[in-house]
């Protein structure tokens, strides 16, 4: 009797063999196998000129293991950190949209809801009815992912073979759970036809993530699930009782999306990918995210990760408490707190500032702070300073422009920014709005032209240092907000 090692190997030959009887006899009928919805035509148009016109590029991605997270209150991931780069180079502001279902990504984008697609969608010919893929940013497999016997580390080495599926051909007749309208799903399609017959499909929500559903395989709640190689190998670093070694498609495309009738964005965004890839950085990011299985296993086991946990830091309830107190949103207390000091309570300055909040000595007598590097001490003296700050802004109704004076001032010192308001309102701007008009007169505060006006009391400021830092904090809390409840 053959052993069923014997009986996959030959099962995969027939498997290689119908594959190629398939791609030599041309491509098969799309309509009957493909499983993505049809999606509408853009309603919109936006292209690239709107977009520097604007200054925004609208990023629409997932909240995944790989594509973009929240680390020890830091927002990371490929898609994240490959948009940086991306709105850097065309100089506008990056907006991330969540898109929380999958299935939507596609009808969102055609909507409007965003300029570009950055999630790796597999190049598949249904979906290029609906949208216009970039040039590929990498090349992957679908394998297929299963869960080894739990007693596998001590199982003899044929047991474990035989107890694990080899070869796709083996799936016929069971049960693979996989979202609806993904391009896995319509890969199971592909394979019922080619190997002539069933493999049942268990549809999962597109509000699940791949690493969600994979997790769900390691909790044996799911039998099996196809995912993309790379997922699949950075997760299977963490849950070695992961088998992601079959292989179930041949290399495939994976890219981003831009609406059909945005191509001038389209072009520029393959320019940009085609010069990017001469990088070192752009294998950089790869590996980062896809191959680097210390740092993951680092961030999964962390508590600091949005994924296990909805915590930004260790310091969440003292934040909390503080924030409440002089109410602020505690997100964008945690987002000031992370500029100052990265959550580290030992972090000091060049200038002798210390602690989660940075506070100068004299300040901290001030406000009673005895030991600057104290938590609880530091956040309660910081945030007492920030509202002793916020108080003398009294005159400013719109709370958002009122908490930016606030933080530049933490920054910089309240005199310098009533200088920048001086300037604003001798120059014709609203001295009582930050964007675009205050910020403008406290960068001007470097040069002497400026610093030397009659109407400036304290002189010369670093005025990039209070800009950057006000939005760097904002930026963040924004990030913060898609991750973070109230």
């Amino acid at each position: 009797m053959m052993s069923r090692i014997t009986c996959a190997k030959m099962a995969f030959a027939y498997l290689l063999i119908s594959l190629l009887c398939i791609a030599s006899c041309g491509p098969s009928d799309q309509s009957t196998i493909e499983t993505d919805t049809l999606i509408e035509a853009p309603i919109i148009t936006r292209d690239l000129e709107a977009i520097k016109k604007e200054g925004k590029l609208r990023a629409l991605t997932v909240y995944s293991g790989t594509s973009y997270f929240l680390y020890k209150g830091q927002p990371m991931g490929y898609e994240f950190d490959m948009l940086k780069r991306f709105a850097k180079h065309l100089d506008v502001e990056l907006e991330i949209v969540v898109v929380k279902n999958l299935d939507e990504l596609i009808t969102k984008l055609n909507k409007g809801e965003g300029d570009l697609l950055a999630h790796g969608l597999t190049i598949t010919s249904n979906r290029k009815k609906a949208v216009s893929f970039t040039n590929y940013l990498y090349l992957t497999k679908q394998v297929l992912v299963q869960k080894k016997p739990d007693n596998w580390r001590t199982m003899h080495w044929h047991k474990l073979e035989n107890a694990l599926i080899h070869d796709a051909i083996e799936l016929l007749q069971d049960t693979v759970s996989i979202r609806k309208g993904s391009s896995y799903s319509k890969r199971v399609a592909n394979l019922s036809e080619e190997l002539g017959g069933p493999i049942f499909v268990n549809e999962l929500s597109g509000e699940m993530s791949t690493d969600q559903i994979i997790k769900k395989v390691v909790s044996g709640d799911l039998k099996y699930t196809i995912a993309d190689s790379n997922i699949a190998k950075i997760m299977a670093s963490y849950y070695p009782i992961l088998d992601v070694d079959v292989p179930v498609s041949f290399s495939q495309r994976i890219a981003w999306a831009t609406r059909s009738n945005s191509p001038e964005l389209l072009k520029e965004t393959n320019l940009w990918l085609e010069n990017l890839k001469k990088e070192v950085d752009y294998n950089v990011i790869y590996n980062k995210y896809f191959k680097n299985k210390k740092d993951f296993r680092r961030r999964v086991k962390s508590d600091f990760y949005s994924l296990n946990k909805e915590e930004i830091s260790p310091y969440d309830a003292l934040i909390q408490t503080h924030s409440q107190r002089i109410n602020w949103d505690w997100r964008l207390v945690a987002a000031l707190i992370y500029q100052e000091s990265r959550f580290d309570p030992k972090n000091s300055s060049w200038a002798n500032a210390e602690g989660l909040m940075q506070l100068m000595p004299k300040t901290a007598e001030e406000l009673g702070v005895t030991d600057r590097s104290d938590p609880v001490q530091s956040i309660r003296g910081g945030t007492t300073y920030l509202n002793d700050i916020w108080n003398n802004f009294e005159t400013i109704e719109d709370s958002t422009q009122r908490a930016k004076f606030t933080m530049a001032s933490y920054n910089c010192g309240l005199y310098h920014v009533i200088d920048a308001q001086n300037l604003a309102q001798k120059n014709g701007l609203d001295a009582s709005r930050w964007d675009d008009n205050v910020e403008d007169m406290v960068l001007a505060l470097s040069s002497p032209k400026h610093y030397n006006d009659p109407v400036v009391k304290y002189g010369y400021v670093r005025g990039v240092e209070p800009y950057n830092y006000v939005n760097q904090i904002y930026e963040r809390y924004s990030h913060y907000k898609q991750f973070i409840g109230e």
